[in-house]
């Protein structure tokens, strides 16, 4: 029999999947900035659980100490920090494209960030943050923002095999959020295979009216993708040419530092 450890992915049908601590991690990821603090009956409906199960869940992580509770009020508590440290400590790359970022930043003035693709979203897992406000939310390590319409979303979905592609295509539902945004499935396609033949993505105010960025890949010495990294910035202020010409030879130059920098 094969060993589940060598399987590439469980199902929620298989064996070995752990129903429980899937039902607690989607608790935990419920809260948000907009749902900072939110009551038994809104974590029910966020996390599609009936309120007796959410209340076993929020009362479980309560008694661990990853929940508090304000009378008829639950949020997340401090230590639920140590659940994303394990992951900066076990990826210490992460301080050295800090400082590639900060280069970005200090040369530009512009916002720059790494993300990776988690599901069918970019996590941002390091960022040097300009001083100017680019979206109307806050971008920090942990946002999370749709593949489908940014750079480094289009750079990471590059980097899938074509199964893989196709699979992500076929199951998300695109959705217009400006004039520019690209909400059919063929043309995203055919967007991903173009970056998949240049090595860099543009996203010109897809997501956000107003916000254009680029980026491209970054790999450690043995060619293992770390992430994308990105340069983000006001339509403008920064038009398409001054994007291309400068920016972009930027963001490769440091791309092929991290590459040199950072061992497998």
């Amino acid at each position: 029999m094969k060993d589940a450890l060598q399987e590439d992915t469980l199902t929620p049908n298989s064996r070995d999947f752990v129903s429980a601590l899937s039902s607690g991690l989607d608790v935990i990821l419920a809260f948000d900035d907009a749902h900072s603090r939110m009551t038994l009956s809104e974590v029910a409906a966020r996390t599609g659980m009936n309120r007796a199960k959410a209340r076993r869940f929020l009362l479980t992580l309560h008694a661990l100490g990853y929940v508090r509770k304000h009378q008829r009020y639950f949020e997340l508590a401090p230590k639920v920090l140590q659940l994303g440290y394990a992951f900066l400590s076990a990826n210490n790359y992460r301080s050295v494209i800090q400082q590639f970022l900060e280069d970005i930043t200090a040369q530009t003035g512009e916002s720059s960030s790494l993300g990776q693709l988690d599901g069918d979203e970019v996590i941002y897992v390091a960022r040097s943050a300009a001083p100017h406000r680019l979206m109307a939310i806050t971008l920090s390590v942990g946002t999370r923002l749709p593949a489908a319409y940014t750079s480094m979303g289009h750079v990471l979905l590059a980097q899938l095999s074509e199964p893989a592609l196709e699979a992500y295509l076929e199951r998300i539902e695109l959705s217009r959020h400006t004039d520019k945004t690209v909400v059919d499935k063929h043309a995203l396609k055919q967007r991903i295979d173009s970056v998949r033949e240049q090595g860099y993505a543009i996203a010109d105010q897809e997501l956000d009216s107003g916000l254009r960025s680029l980026a491209v890949p970054a790999f450690n010495a043995s060619g293992q993708l770390l992430g994308a990294i990105n340069i983000s910035t006001n339509a403008a202020r920064i038009d398409m040419p001054t994007l291309l010409e400068e920016y972009l030879p930027l963001l490769q130059q440091k791309a092929a530092q991290i590459r040199t920098s950072i061992a497998s």
